[in-house]
């Protein structure tokens, strides 16, 4: 995972009335908190503390300077007292990074023994971030609020996931989708303005000709390619027997192909800052086959993709993958490229069968991936080597954005994934099966009603509000279809959010 080093700023807010004392101990505190979080353990960015707010000018500039701090991904506020808000106009017009309210306050308890009205007048967060509250919902700022006490562990769960999110719109301001030709012929929903994205999330999608990465795996080294083959060997399991005439130095050799356009992606993904790309098997012009263990090994270390020239699933895989750095743990934790194949529709056991052609993610393998290689009967090139597995059972969700005319909308489903109820064995791909909630009925026709693409990203990581909180932070449409969706309640969501978008563009 390249990923750049992020730090979230926290701010307090007061005001110049209260005296020296009470801004000292309100300094003493704030810095309290800020240590106990960075050594909690709990987030995973570190916190930096800022000196009390107490005036419009110092609020401004302090905001300007987390806005050109490019480290800075985001900022954490806090009235520890009254502060007001007509002072945070100016900073908050200027802000343009992910902000979060924390309504909390230094201490957990009412001292109901001993409180007096100068206790009242230093620890009064009920009444200053109502004030702090107004002014952001009266200037519509985009923003998450969390309520609850700094050393619980619930309230620092949720202030490190906000973070997470926060560091994937940062990554994503800079992001390269190195694209390999155009999307695939006549498909509407993997196009899309590629313009408006970058304006909107961060994200580049430049062009790359097929014959610029030959070209660059006309130069790997024999040597290169035989050490890889190695590691494939000792990580994988290689089965060069798989029933369909291939002799053993066949397959060799078919895997070895494989790891040349490993190799040679690599190279070229570094060369052209790029932390994503996407394929497309109608324009493999000099390539002996599509990339398949190739692309699986980009997306295990971190990289987007998206199959068929898909650069929105493949900059939303890898704003999941950043979303979830650390947290991934093989056998139980990732996050995956995903594709809606095939439903069962025996009533009671309704489910929806999710793969893809080569390119699902060997981090959500629940047993070790086996290399095989098999026939492929679309792109008109040789048979290409592939990781075979089943995935990680459990909950979960799949999302998709997509382009609504002039705007995004990101799309949610929260699923059960369950085993399949018999082997696969002429599946010769890694195959996930799932119950999406509330139902296959539900999920599917409200998916198709808000435009849901059929390519995903995965994860048993992420929850939906996560994704809310991305979508709120990038400025974009989110739906969830969940446990308690019904299909005529979303479809006047999806007409109440059309109102909404379009009366703010």
């Amino acid at each position: 995972m390249h990923l750049k080093e992020y730090e979230f700023w926290f701010i307090t807010g007061s005001q110049d009335l209260y005296g020296e004392e009470t801004l000292r101990q309100v300094a003493k505190d704030s810095k309290e908190i800020v240590e106990s979080l960075n050594k909690s353990g709990s987030l995973p960015c570190p916190l930096v503390w800022k000196p009390t707010l107490l005036t419009p000018a110092s609020i401004r500039e302090t905001l300007e300077q987390a806005n050109a701090d490019a480290k800075c991904a985001g900022i954490i506020c806090w009235m520890h007292t009254f502060s007001p808000a007509k002072m945070w106009i100016a900073g908050l017009n200027a802000y343009k990074k992910p902000l979060l309210q924390l309504n909390t306050q230094f201490n957990e308890k009412i001292p109901y023994a001993t409180m007096n009205m100068d206790f009242m007048n230093l620890n009064q967060s009920a009444h200053g971030d109502r004030e702090f509250g107004y002014i952001t919902a009266r200037m519509d700022v985009p923003r998450k609020v969390i309520c609850g006490h700094w050393q619980h562990e619930d309230t620092q769960k949720r202030i490190a996931d906000w973070m997470r999110v926060a560091r994937a719109v940062a990554d994503g301001k800079t992001l390269r989708v190195i694209r390999f030709g155009d999307n695939m012929r006549e498909v509407a929903v993997t196009d899309g303005d590629k313009v408006a994205a970058m304006v909107k999330f961060g994200w580049s999608v430049p062009y790359y000709g097929i014959g610029d990465l030959v070209a660059c795996m006309n130069e790997v080294k024999q040597g290169d390619i035989d050490a890889l083959y190695d590691e494939y060997n000792q990580k994988y399991e290689i089965v060069y027997d798989c029933g369909n005439g291939f002799d053993k130095d066949f397959v060799i050799g078919q895997i070895k192909e494989q790891a040349k356009i490993e190799i040679a992606l690599r190279r070229f993904l570094k060369d052209n800052d790029g932390s994503a790309l996407c394929t497309n098997f109608q324009d493999l012009h000099g390539m002996k086959q599509l990339p398949g263990l190739a692309i699986q090994r980009l997306l295990a270390d971190g990289y987007g993709f998206g199959a068929e020239g898909d650069w929105k699933t493949s900059a939303l895989v890898r704003t999941f993958k950043v979303m979830t750095a650390g947290q991934v743990v093989a056998g139980k934790k990732g996050n995956a490229f995903m594709e809606d194949y095939t439903y069962n529709l025996v009533p009671g056991k309704e489910a929806n069968m999710g793969s893809h052609m080569l390119e699902v993610d060997p981090e959500i393998a629940v047993s070790k991936p086996k290399i095989e290689v098999h026939h492929l009967g679309i792109g008109d090139r040789e048979p290409p080597a592939r990781m075979v597995f089943n995935t990680l059972e459990g909950a979960g969700l799949v999302a998709a954005v997509v382009q609504m005319g002039g705007r995004f909308r990101c799309v949610v489903n929260e699923i059960d994934v369950i085993p399949p109820e018999a082997p696969l064995p002429k599946l010769p791909v890694a195959r996930m099966l799932w119950k999406p909630r509330p139902s296959l009925a539900t999920s599917a026709e409200s998916w198709i009603l808000a435009g849901g693409g059929h390519h995903t990203a995965f994860s048993n990581i992420i929850s939906a509000d996560m994704l809310r909180d991305w979508a709120e932070m990038v400025g974009i449409e989110c739906v969830v279809i969940d446990a308690d969706t019904r299909v005529h309640q979303f479809r006047n969501e999806l007409r109440w959010n059309e109102a909404y978008w379009n009366a703010r563009a």
